[in-house]
């Protein structure tokens, strides 16, 4: 079926629909991962984004239960060049475009998805619109300017504290979920950690009456300057000096917590090879990103930089003088065959006490 991306400055892309035929609104982004599609859309990090994907052939390994990053599926849409409709691997349970329309997500196929990146990159992240059949053209424009993303955090936060013991445990650990995905538990799980998911709004004196040993805020969507109350919450913990280690959108809320300032970049960090250095070692790490944001303005009486991207010399990490606690702006490597960053977590459980070999 025939359809058309409408952007917010008018530019169109015609294509043809897939997956669940649907009109969608959302901010338009691009990820340049070249594997990966599956764990994309269900990262809550996507929720209320219209996904590019770059690389020309999405589908071709099919889709398993595996690979999913978290329960749910989260994008407004995605966008690609080519959908494969013969997967062939042999993990593959399914293919990609009927778990599309299972999962009511559409997909925008047979664009140039070059050209609509390059224009990304020109011009900046917008708005935009997948439409099928006949449109007015400026009254979906103003539609599209007006769409914001609103709510991500509480709208893909767990309601209810959710606990997963772990047995011999090293150390107690309350995870904030602004979108906390799968990994990351994995991650905290392996070093026998006892983990408490709590949701985005819990308030500092009931996280304190858990006793956590430490406090880890997750990677999540939208606008960190939007979580005011949050970001008040978060800045009463470390005032108690609890050991805290903030990934991606958590990291951003402990520089904005802390006196630092966020900015919106042109078109964002979107994909599984961002290239970050870690200024004390001297090391380059290969990283996985998916954020709008970067941390700017942080005090440097009270924070270092740690870690820069080598594109475009963002802030990717700080550490806090004085206070046990540190961030990242990128996800810490979860697979354990490659522990290229997964040192932090390890930090992370020596802050708290434990062991940081465990």
């Amino acid at each position: 079926m025939k359809a058309m991306l409408l952007l917010a400055d008018g530019k169109m892309f015609p294509g043809r629909v897939k997956g669940k035929i649907k009109n969608a609104t959302g901010e338009v982004v691009f990820c340049t991962s070249m594997v990966g599609y599956q764990e994309l859309i269900t990262t809550p990090a996507y929720k209320g984004q219209l996904v590019v994907l770059t690389f020309p052939l999405i589908g071709n390994y099919g889709v398993n239960k595996e690979d999913v990053s978290r329960e749910g599926i989260y994008p407004q849409g995605i966008i690609v060049r080519e959908i494969c409709d013969f997967p062939n691997n042999f993990r593959c349970e399914g293919d990609f475009e009927k778990y599309l329309e299972e999962n009511n997500i559409v997909a925008l196929y047979d664009i140039d998805t070059r050209a609509l990146t390059r224009h990304l990159r020109d011009n900046g992240t917008m708005n935009g619109k997948i439409i099928t059949g006949e449109f007015d053209k400026e009254k979906e424009l103003d539609e599209i300017k007006a769409y914001e993303i609103k709510n991500a955090v509480a709208e893909v936060s767990v309601k209810n504290e959710l606990t997963i013991s772990t047995e011999d445990a090293v150390a107690h650990v309350v995870v904030y979920d602004f979108g906390v995905t799968d990994s990351i538990l994995d991650s905290l799980k392996r070093r026998k950690l006892d983990i408490t998911v709590v949701p985005y709004n819990k308030t500092a004196e009931e996280v304190l009456l858990l006793e956590p040993d430490g406090v880890l805020l997750s990677d999540g969507p939208g606008n960190p300057k939007e979580l005011t109350g949050v970001i008040a919450e978060i800045k009463a913990l470390m005032d108690k000096k609890v050991p805290m280690f903030g990934i991606e959108l958590g990291h951003q809320l402990m520089a904005l917590a802390m006196g630092g300032s966020v900015e919106k970049l042109k078109y964002g960090h979107r994909g599984s090879s961002q290239p970050v250095k870690d200024l004390d070692s001297g090391r380059t790490h290969i990283t996985s990103q998916n954020h709008g944001y970067t941390v700017s303005g942080i005090n440097e009486d009270e924070a270092v930089i740690s870690h820069i991207n080598i594109n475009d010399d963002t802030v990717e990490g700080i550490i806090y003088k004085n206070l046990p606690a540190f961030s990242v702006q990128f996800h810490p490597e979860p697979i354990e065959v490659n522990k290229d960053t997964s040192y932090l977590y390890d930090k992370f459980v020596s802050l708290m006490g434990g062991n940081e070999n465990a």
